[in-house]
């Protein structure tokens, strides 16, 4: 069925991802027509890659914890969180038949670890509802009147031509930057920026960091485990956690260092920073220097390259050598208290100098968006157009890895889709 030919009274939603599916499913189980527009082949395609494919749905934390893994403008989203909790999230999928597991540190994915099982579940449900989907169908432009939504330009990828279709409301919720290849290419933020919204400028954000020293690509794909990472900006700590990290060709990622981004994109645009990794956390340096002491006592007549493959695994021990200082041939019962105490400090603060993040290819989300200051916290209607609405990664908000930034997906579109079926 044409657009055109339909009824006037509608919710339309420009987006088919996570936010944009379940702002959706929630206009119409109020009881609305609802279009949902996508200009891809198909629904939910940044989603199906998000954790590594499994879908890291939500955190089972708690609500304390929610906020403050929530990097900025946390208190904006005081409203939609209380208005659907995490708990709400895994209730929804449970009764749509996707059981969940809870992992490591709150994580919340699928039982059957497929992205795919979350995904078919939220289209069942648009298909359930109603809700009329349009694939290759691309939102060129948001029309309002008087200060109103009025209705939407759209175009149809295979047949062309522009259509319009008229709407009570428009919900927004059309991702980032993050991801080009998934169809993130900002235009939520054109057409937020031709209603009259401020755009806070975007970067990308949870992503890889590039180094400069030569040695660390020379580890590529040497995953490390329960070490504990610190950046500084001067002598200023800029994040400091534990977790694991992962060598690359261009430096690091990993856990770790994703989360550690989204803290200092600003700072880099300005400086270096300094990125050090304690690679024995559990212990102080008093303890590590006996650790030291008694590995070395068990190969005092071995060579010191030769004498550490219970400290580090094999592919960083050549490099721990090299910036130790420490003849690779000497014997270790030559080594001076000095140089053991100067390796010491060595395996606590491994250093390398970060000169950059990696670009929206290979972030998992975008820093910047629609300034949450022109949105109602309560209902996500801009304050500057009646009948618009915003939801999920279009608007400046950002949080660390864990099921966090979903959760403000699904917490903004569910206030998003509640309230523009009221228009």
């Amino acid at each position: 069925m044409k657009p055109e030919m339909i009824g006037m009274s509608r919710v339309l939603v420009v987006g088919g991802g996570a936010a944009g599916m379940f702002a959706a499913v929630t206009a119409a189980r109020n009881g609305q027509e609802v279009f949902l527009f996508e200009k891809n082949e198909k629904l939910g395609k940044k989603l199906f890659i998000t954790g590594k494919g499994r879908c890291n749905i939500t955190n089972a934390c708690d609500m304390e914890t929610l906020f403050s893994s929530v990097i900025r403008n946390s208190r904006f989203l005081y409203s939609s969180f209380y208005g659907y909790t995490n708990q709400d999230v895994i209730d929804f999928f449970e009764k749509l038949g996707v059981k969940t597991k809870t992992e490591r540190g709150g994580r919340v994915f699928p039982e059957s670890d497929h992205s795919s099982d979350v995904i078919r579940a939220l289209e069942q449900e648009l298909k359930r509802l109603g809700v009329r989907v349009f694939l290759n169908t691309r939102v060129e432009k948001i029309i309002t009147q008087n200060g109103m939504f009025s209705e939407a330009e759209i175009v149809n990828e295979r047949a062309g031509g522009k259509k319009r279709v008229k709407g009570d409301a428009c919900v927004i919720a059309t991702g980032g930057l993050s991801y080009p290849s998934t169809g993130s290419t900002g235009d939520g933020y054109r057409f937020a920026g031709e209603c009259g919204h401020s755009i806070v400028p975007c970067a990308p954000s949870l992503v890889p960091m590039e180094v400069k020293e030569p040695w660390a690509g020379s580890l590529m794909g040497l995953s490390l485990r329960n070490v504990k990472a610190s950046v500084f900006q001067g002598k200023k700590c800029l994040f400091q956690d534990f977790g694991e990290m992962l060598f690359t060709h261009y430096g690091v990622s990993g856990p770790l260092i994703i989360s550690a981004s989204s803290y200092l994109g600003e700072k880099l645009e300005k400086q270096e920073l300094k990125l050090e990794v304690d690679l024995k956390p559990a212990l102080d340096e008093k303890q590590l220097d006996q650790r030291v002491l008694r590995d070395f006592e068990e190969n005092h007549n071995r060579q010191f390259k030769n004498a550490l493959g219970k400290l580090f695994p094999s592919k960083l021990i050549p490099v721990m050598v090299e910036l130790s200082g420490i003849d690779p041939e000497k014997k270790i019962h030559g080594i001076s208290r000095d140089e053991r105490q100067r390796f010491v400090y060595l395996i606590k603060r491994l250093t390398m100098t970060v000169t950059g993040l990696r670009d929206y290819n290979e972030a998992i989300i975008t820093r910047g968006g629609v300034k949450t200051k022109e949105v109602d916290p309560g209902t996500m209607e801009s304050k500057l157009v009646k009948g618009l609405y915003f939801a999920g990664e279009v608007l400046d908000l950002d949080a660390l890895t864990g099921g966090f930034n979903l959760q403000i997906a699904w917490s903004t579109a569910y206030a998003a889709g509640n309230n523009a079926a009221k228009e």
